[in-house]
């Protein structure tokens, strides 16, 4: 692994110095490094040494952000169109990296066990194997990512929540997350359609770990509520109209979001056109 272990002060040292670095295989060495050595329990969870938290992660030059609404649709069954999908989603999985480590680093000095830590440093772990995965398979069809532009509304609402932890739990794994479980399938059942089997066994991986991520987010939001003694489910659905712009975008992957704690009374009553 290429990270540098002198910049790995301490748990939330190592996710800080991560979340800085421009440089991306850095990021994902320095991501994947900390949550090794926090594994394995040779780092403390903070130092005096810790670096100051950013307000934004650490990027090279491109892409380009733009707004959502300027992002063009393109077909898969295009070759065109399958790099722009895989590009979306590396970008997706790269922003999901920084989130994880955000977590960690964020809220390393809040009243939260150190399993806690665990579980988002395993999701940073896996994040950075998935914009790893896709960045390859998007050089292997003669792309990189960076090429297309690409937009910053998941920073945006990490950004939102950044000092309230349920509220970004919420926001997060609950609803950016478990999108994620609501598309991946019919994307999956695309890329096998149009014979790109390799992008869709990575879609496989991605898919099968989200259910662990969403899980962890789960698990945590139910946690704080029951120390607080609050409805899990009213609760989400406050913070959610309080703290994410627009409403949940049906059809639901019910099964894959109750295997991982997330039942619909979380959220069917916020979507658009609410269907039983």
């Amino acid at each position: 692994m290429t990270g540098s272990p002198e910049t790995i002060t301490s748990l939330r040292g190592g996710a800080i110095a991560a979340i800085l670095a421009a440089d991306l295989d850095r990021k994902t060495a320095l991501a994947q490094e900390s949550a090794t050595r926090w594994f394995a329990r040779t780092l403390s969870l903070r130092s005096p040494l810790d670096p100051p938290l950013a307000d934004r992660p650490g990027r090279p030059e491109k892409p380009d952000l733009v707004p959502p609404k300027h992002m063009e649709k393109r077909s898969l069954h295009t070759l065109k169109g399958r790099i722009a999908l895989l590009h979306a989603i590396a970008h997706i999985e790269l922003n999901a990296v920084d989130l994880a480590l955000d977590i960690v680093a964020r809220f390393a000095t809040g009243p939260v066990p150190n399993s806690f830590f665990d579980g988002w440093m395993q999701v940073a772990f896996e994040e950075a194997k998935h914009f790893r995965m896709v960045r390859a398979r998007l050089r292997e069809l003669g792309a990189d990512y960076g090429d297309l532009p690409a937009h910053d509304g998941l920073w945006q609402a990490a950004h939102a929540t950044r000092t309230d932890l349920t509220a970004r739990l919420a926001v997060v794994p609950l609803i950016l997350e478990a999108r994620g479980l609501d598309v991946t399938p019919a994307l999956q059942a695309k890329m096998r359609e149009t014979g790109d089997l390799e992008s869709a066994a990575i879609l496989d991986v991605i898919y099968n770990d989200e259910k662990g991520h969403v899980a962890v987010g789960a698990k945590w939001f139910r946690f704080l509520c029951a120390r607080e003694k609050r409805d899990p489910a009213r609760t989400f659905q406050e913070l959610v109209r309080a703290n994410f712009r627009g409403s949940l975008k049906a059809p639901f992957n019910d099964i894959a979001r109750a295997e991982a704690g997330l039942t619909p009374s979380f959220y069917r009553s916020l979507t658009s056109t609410s269907s039983a």
